[in-house]
C-alpha cells in the first residue's frame, strides 16, 4: 500500500539509535523527506552513514530538545531545506530505572524536564509549518508506563503518564489548524538501553537467554522483545495521510504485555 508520504518532510528526534532510526529508515523507504537529531555528533554521523540517503532526502543535526532554541535553529535548517515540515515525530528520551528510594528531587527534575521538553519544543518550532500542511501528523513516541506503571521506572512512568495526557490534550487543541496527535505505546522493545542494561547487570546470562527471561518476568504474551522496525511501522502508519481521521489516540506496540482494556 502507498502510505502517501512520498516527497513529504519529516522531522524525527532521537534519531541516531533504536526506534528513531528504525523510523528514519522506514520513512526513507516510503521516499519522504526526512530531517533528524540527536544529541552525539559521531552516533549521528555512524547511523546516517548506514542509510545511503542523499542530502536532498536526509538533513541531520546535533541537537538537544531540553533547548528550545537549538530546536528551532534545527527545524528552520530543515524548512529552509525542504520547503516546510507535514510530520513530526518525538522520539528523544530515554528510561530511568530507579526505585522510589533510590529517586531524588533532581531525577525528577530531570525525568519530567526531558520527557516534557521532549514533545513541546519539537512541537512549538514545527507548528507554523504543520499548520500550513496539508497533511500535518505529530507522533509522540510513548511507552505502555503511561497506562501501566512500573515501580522499578518510577519517575519515567509518572513522565509518561503525563505525556500521553498532554497528547490528549493538544490532540483537541490543534485539531482546528489541521493537525493531528497520536501517540504509539512501546512495551521492551530490543533497543540499545537493553543492550547496555544486559552488560551492567553481568549475570553471565547470554544476551539472548536475558532477554527471554525478562520477557517472561514481565509478562510479554507474546515471549520475546519487540524490534525496532515493527514499532516504526505503527509510527509511520499514522505519519501517513491515509491515516487522516485518527488523532487524539495512542496504539500499544508491546506483544500483550498491556493489560488494560482502555
Amino acid at each position: 500500500m502507498d502510505l502517501g508520504l512520498a516527497d513529504r518532510t519529516v522531522l524525527v528526534t532521537g534519531g541516531s539509535s533504536g526506534v528513531g532510526l528504525a523510523t528514519v529508515r522506514t520513512l526513507l523507504a516510503e521516499g519522504a523527506r526526512v530531517a533528524t537529531c540527536g544529541r552525539d555528533a559521531d552516533r549521528l554521523a555512524e547511523a546516517a552513514a548506514t542509510l545511503g540517503a542523499g542530502q536532498d532526502r536526509l538533513l541531520t543535526g546535533v541537537c538537544d530538545v531540553r533547548e528550545a532554541d537549538a530546536v528551532q535553529r534545527f527545524t528552520d535548517r530543515v524548512a529552509t531545506a525542504f520547503g516546510g515540515v507535514d510530520g513530526l515525530v518525538n522520539n528523544a528520551g530515554q528510561s530511568r530505572m530507579k526505585r522510589l528510594d533510590e529517586t531524588g528531587a533532581e531525577d525528577w527534575r530531570d525525568e519530567l524536564e526531558l520527557k516534557f521538553a521532549g514533545v513541546l519544543h519539537p512541537l512549538q518550532a514545527c507548528r507554523p509549518h504543520l499548520r500550513a500542511s496539508d497533511a500535518a501528523s505529530v507522533v509522540n513516541v510513548n511507552a505502555v508506563l503511561a497506562k501501566q506503571p512500573e515501580p522499578r521506572l518510577i519517575t519515567t512512568s509518572a513522565a509518561r503518564a503525563g505525556i500521553l495526557n498532554l497528547s490528549k490534550s493538544l490532540a483537541t487543541e490543534l485539531a482546528p489548524e489541521g493537525i493531528r496527535i497520536n501517540s504509539v505505546c512501546l512495551g521492551l522493545i530490543d533497543t540499545g538501553q537493553w543492550t547496555r542494561r544486559h552488560a551492567a547487570a553481568d549475570t553471565g546470562l547470554t544476551y539472548e537467554q536475558w532477554q527471554s527471561r525478562l520477557a517472561a518476568d514481565r509478562g510479554v504474551a507474546l515471549g520475546r522483545l519487540g524490534r525496532a522496525e515493527e514499532v516504526a511501522y505503527a509510527v509511520v502508519s499514522l505519519l501517513s495521510p491515509r491515516a487522516s481521521y485518527i488523532t487524539g489516540t495512542s496504539i500499544d506496540v508491546c506483544g500483550g504485555v498491556s493489560r488494560g482494556i482502555l
